[in-house]
């Protein structure tokens, strides 16, 4: 199915988008005092929702205070206050566009020196080679704590929308917890959580349940899915319509398709698979593939920058096209494509060997051009990879030691039984 660019897209629930543009999430990595959403944050949103997307997608938001991707991530639980999110999503529906929130669990996918817990469905760790000591060993899940987990997802989304968001995005890609219990190289489990795909595809099942009997039937419910994972024996394109096929009667509005994980960093477009080799819309072939069996909306993030790609990503059978860098970078690209005009610059690309350096460094230039904007600066896209990640370090011990003292303090009477 063909879309204008600029025409509503209706959903399941009943929402409309304004147009077939997304923010797709990008982890800004700015939570202040208490892992609270702040002014950064604010300013942030502010600006992309003057910049003409139809919706806005936060980066992670946390349901589990002892379990985040890094030191200042946003945690909304059931003991977070909620007038900073309230304030969040005002900011993000300032333009007059929707905003999600990512719900997310980091799983294996976190950081060795990190306080709290290291969980997965197994207990295999992430293999980065030499930088493999950057995260923690992972212990197997009980069937408390997935449990447990579960509703932590779903207590989130209710929150989240108490707030004020227009809806949730379950995150089952990139290598967090959700895909790593769909991965058959990560999940070794032999229980109901394991084995055969639709076992591995349980907990994520379970949470779209719990998420959408949580919320009202007009507030928005999407998963972010990986279309394949990059690494030989995973989960790939077939697996990936399999569990849309089983998302759909569960009142799911939308599929997002990236690709990756941090072992393997298709989403940031350096895989080790040559399927994504393309500069732009580092998945579409994937996705014009699963979009001939989906019975639900897919949008398509990676790597899409221009309009006229864009546009081929909708001829294609997609419905929403998703951007990232490309709106850390430019962020009116959407209003720009409007009046014809294109983005005038783009990020210094990062053409380091190391491949888990390199990402890293990539992800440190696009947080680097968020704060910017977020201060109300311009983005400055020639900075030095190099120099981005240094600062991105000192920053990360600062908000690391203000974690572990608020985690220490602050929460210790809001930890869970199911450890």
């Amino acid at each position: 199915m063909t879309s204008e660019l600029f025409s509503p897209l209706p959903l399941r629930s009943g929402q409309v988008l304004g147009n077939r543009v997304a923010k797709a999430a990008m982890e800004e990595n700015m939570a202040g005092v208490g892992q609270l959403p702040g002014p950064e944050l604010f300013g942030l949103y502010r600006r992309w929702a003057a910049g003409g997307a139809g919706l806005l997608i936060t980066g992670n938001v946390m349901v589990h205070a002892e379990a985040l991707t890094g030191p200042a991530g946003v945690v909304l639980d059931e003991a977070a206050p909620l007038e900073p999110f309230a304030e969040w999503a005002q900011a993000g529906r300032s333009g007059g566009g929707a905003v999600w929130m990512q719900i997310n669990h980091p799983g294996r996918q976190t950081e060795a020196d990190m306080p709290g817990v290291v969980w997965g469905p197994s207990a295999v760790g992430v293999d980065l080679g030499r930088h493999s000591g950057r995260f923690g060993r992972p212990s197997a899940m009980t069937a408390e704590q997935i449990e447990a987990t579960v509703r932590r997802y779903a207590v989130t989304a209710r929150r989240a929308e108490q707030a004020g968001f227009d809806g949730v995005e379950v995150h089952a890609a990139h290598g967090y917890l959700l895909s790593q219990f769909l991965s058959p190289l990560v999940n070794r489990r032999t229980d109901r959580w394991g084995g055969s795909l639709e076992n591995r595809a349980r907990m994520l099942l379970d949470v779209v349940r719990a998420v959408r009997a949580a919320v009202s039937p007009s507030f928005a419910v999407a998963v972010k899915l990986n279309s394949a994972d990059f690494q030989r024996g995973g989960f790939d394109a077939d697996d990936a319509r399999q569990v849309i096929a089983m998302l759909a009667p569960l009142g799911v509005d939308l599929v997002e398709l990236s690709g990756g994980s941090y072992e393997s960093p298709a989403m940031s477009g350096r895989p080790a698979d040559a399927r994504t080799q393309a500069r732009e819309a580092y998945f579409l072939d994937l996705a014009k593939d699963l979009v001939t069996t989906s019975p639900l909306p897919l949008m398509l993030t990676g790597g899409i920058t221009r309009r006229r790609t864009a546009e081929r990503v909708l001829a294609g059978g997609v419905a929403l096209v998703g951007m990232g860098t490309a709106l850390a970078v430019t962020p009116d690209l959407p209003a720009r494509w409007r009046t014809g005009r294109e983005a005038d610059r783009h990020l210094r690309p990062v053409t380091w060997s190391d491949k888990a350096l390199a990402s890293a460094a990539g992800m440190a230039q696009v947080r680097h051009q968020m704060r910017r904007i977020a201060h109300g600066a311009g983005p400055r896209p020639g900075t030095h990879p190099a120099r981005a990640l240094v600062c991105e370090q000192l920053r990360r011990r600062r908000a690391l030691r203000r974690y572990r003292t608020w985690l220490a303090t602050g929460r210790a009477t809001a930890r869970p039984a199911a450890r």
